[in-house]
């Protein structure tokens, strides 16, 4: 069951993905890290209808994590791609060709043989305050080094270093959610006598708050790229040192697994540069595919808009 609520977030993120980014990407080159990026997406429809997914992706993720452990739930999430993949080819026709069907499976292949050799166990340690404050400080300090790259440099490079911010907050934040639902779980009132609680709704505000200008600052093959990868990373270091996951690695398990990782983010890196995924909102022709594709759907106003121009 963690499996399937797993591979259902993920779903709901690779729509998320596409309809938050055709939401923001028209916005201001000055909106970057302002809350009027904010203001330009709440006032789009077909951001809001992301932004639905979003919550509800958000809801499958609590279940599956409350249930499973963070070393097993956010690696999974990184077949959002695949879902990507399988959205743009259906929805939106584009060409699926040998390098999707090559990234695919890789990436399938790479997340299937880490669970299988990493084989996690345990998890289920109550971390103290100081055990919170060690890893939330090190994930700000991360977050804040991104963020910093990232208000410099080519348009990649901005969207890849905001991309690198959000998995990390991401990663938190699911961190947060795992215990945040046990009190749920437990008495769903004593959530609030928590600071955990409060603790999510920051990391989690923050996460879609740099999310949304990774989308902004340049092309999806970058954001997409972190985003999926970082977060993964980030959410098996934390269930190491957080929750004492144990993974095996004595033997030939330590290599295979990261031979697998490696095989995951080699298809992972691979779907994300394809043309079909940069196509997203990469280009004009990518665009204006999507946009008469959305009309054709009938989709919400505002996902369909030919006038849109990627930020220079």
């Amino acid at each position: 069951m963690v499996y399937l609520l797993a591979l259902a977030a993920a779903l709901a993120n690779a729509l998320t993905s596409v309809l938050q980014r055709m939401g923001v990407e028209d916005a201001p080159a000055k909106d970057t890290l302002r809350l009027s990026l904010m203001v330009h997406a709440l006032r789009r429809k077909v951001w809001l209808c992301g932004l639905a997914l979003m919550i509800g992706s958000f809801l499958l993720q609590a279940v599956a994590l409350h249930f499973g452990r963070l070393t097993e739930v956010q690696p999974i999430l990184t077949t959002e791609l695949l879902f990507l993949v399988v959205i743009l080819g259906t929805w939106f026709n584009f060409t699926v060709g040998w390098r999707e069907w090559v990234g695919a499976t890789g990436a399938a292949a790479g997340l299937a043989g880490f669970l299988v050799f990493a084989d996690p166990r345990g998890g289920d340690l109550t971390p103290g305050f100081g055990e919170w404050c060690e890893v939330g400080g090190a994930c700000l300090v991360v977050i804040a080094i991104a963020v910093l790259l990232a208000l410099r440099g080519p348009r990649w490079w901005r969207a890849a270093a905001f991309g690198t911010a959000a998995a990390v907050a991401f990663a938190f934040t699911a961190a947060l959610t795992k215990v945040v639902t046990q009190f749920v779980a437990n008495d769903w009132i004593s959530m609030f006598r928590h600071w955990q609680t409060y603790g999510l709704a920051v990391f989690g505000l923050l996460a879609v708050f740099l999310t949304q200008n990774a989308y902004h600052a340049g092309p999806i093959a970058a954001s997409q790229s972190t985003l999926v990868l970082i977060d993964p990373l980030a959410s098996i270091l934390i269930g190491v040192n957080l929750f004492g996951t144990n993974l095996r690695t004595a033997g030939a398990f330590g290599p295979l697994e990261a031979l697998s990782l490696l095989i995951l983010f080699a298809g992972a890196i691979t779907l994300c540069h394809s043309p079909l995924v940069t196509g997203v909102k990469g280009d004009i022709d990518g665009q204006e595919r999507l946009s008469v594709r959305s009309r054709g759907r009938g989709m919400p106003d505002g996902m369909a808009d030919p006038t849109i121009q990627p930020n220079a």
